[in-house]
């Protein structure tokens, strides 16, 4: 046993980052798929030294191991028992192989960003290895770093578009969901991740040394606090609703979650009455329903496939399309390189539907929102 490694296929891993976003909860490691010994030796080895060390979150673990399933499968049919037997012609088949997987969950094929995902993770495992367990794998290199691009490669940012955001920005006037109203303020007032929005802290708004507000929080993905960053006053009035709206609930939440911005009582399952914070899968629901509820079609007149996400990709494709230098995008976003901003995130919008947003803050006017409900 390495380090204390558990014993068995079955591991009860806990998360015990303070900062984490699934900090308290418990993540159960199932190996027993992984058909070769040598194989389950190595992904094992992966996860307890990447866990143990805190290179990786064992959230980010957790979703590795799940992802690995389809290569599993796939080096079983082959008859593969070791990472060592793969070269880059095995890798074109496993790519051709996650083309004609049918997913369990949703009976339909793999999405191109999940089959990036999957292979993403056979490669995180094998450039672990290269470092920590050389033995077990190729001496070679076998990924070309071309897989997936080509015709199948996302050409534009998904950002909200101007006439699905004038919809959303009516229906926030008589929304009653406070989380959805006010969380939605503070998404496109700072681009931060929706995992950071549902971990706020209620002292997270500050005065500004000059003027205005800042607000501050931490970066579960770069696992570090971002500095003060200014906002607009409707951003910081968005906060104070949802303190006043959260505290009745304080007195009975758990000491962990009391400083908590979003708490509430959860409605059903087996925490039915307790004071909890959102999860994100709560929150896509919210969204989704707030999209139901109010109508919000895209310009081809069907429902909007709305997500937290979008508001930052929106923030940062608005930022640019008004001539923002890269550098401020980057640092506005968090990201450590401003190629990722370009790439990912920042897309100047087209002619037609882009003259720009009259103002970087697409919400609007908070007072006159408060004013209609």
């Amino acid at each position: 046993m390495l380090n204390n490694q558990p014993i068995g296929d079955l591991w009860h891993l806990k998360d015990n980052d303070t900062e984490s976003q699934w900090y308290g909860r418990t993540f159960h490691f199932d190996f027993s798929y992984i058909h070769s010994e040598e194989m389950k030796s190595v992904v094992k080895d992966y996860v307890w030294q990447n866990w143990k060390t805190g290179n990786k979150s064992l959230i980010g673990l957790y979703q590795d191991i799940n992802r690995n399933r389809h290569f599993a499968e796939f080096a079983a049919q082959h008859k593969i028992d070791s990472f060592r037997e793969l070269d880059n012609s095995k890798v074109d088949l496993f790519l051709s192989y996650l083309r004609t997987v049918i997913s369990s969950r949703t009976k339909k094929p793999l999405s191109y960003v999940f089959q990036k995902s999957c292979l993403d993770t056979v490669k995180s495992i094998i450039a672990w290895c290269r470092i920590h367990r050389s033995e077990a794998v190729p001496a070679v290199e076998i990924f070309t770093g071309n897989e997936f691009i080509g015709i199948n490669r996302r050409m534009k940012v998904d950002f909200i578009p101007d006439e699905v955001m004038a919809q959303i920005n009516i229906a926030l006037k008589v929304e009653e969901n406070p989380y959805v109203k006010y969380g939605i303020i503070v998404l496109e007032s700072t681009g931060m991740r929706s995992g950071d929005l549902l971990k706020l802290r209620t002292d997270c708004i500050k005065p500004h040394l000059v003027s205005g507000y800042t607000i501050s929080w931490f970066d579960h993905k770069n696992r570090r606090e971002r500095p003060p960053m200014p906002v607009r006053a409707e951003c910081a009035h968005a906060v104070q609703k949802l303190i006043e709206i959260t505290e009745p609930l304080r007195d009975e939440a758990d000491e962990s979650i009391k400083d908590m911005l979003l708490i509430y009582r959860c409605p059903k399952g087996h925490l039915v009455g307790q004071v909890v914070v959102p999860t994100q899968d709560t929150m896509h629901k919210w969204l989704k329903n707030f999209v139901k509820k109010n109508n919000i079609l895209d310009t081809d007149g069907i429902p909007y496939n709305l997500s937290a996400h979008q508001f930052r990709r929106t923030l940062g494709t608005d930022m640019l399309s008004k001539g923002t230098d890269l550098n401020v995008i980057q640092q506005v976003l968090g990201h450590s390189d401003p190629s990722v901003t370009k790439r990912f995130y920042a897309d100047v919008k087209d002619k037609d539907r882009a003259e720009t947003f009259k103002n970087i803050g697409i919400i609007g006017n908070i007072d006159l929102i408060d004013d209609s409900s």
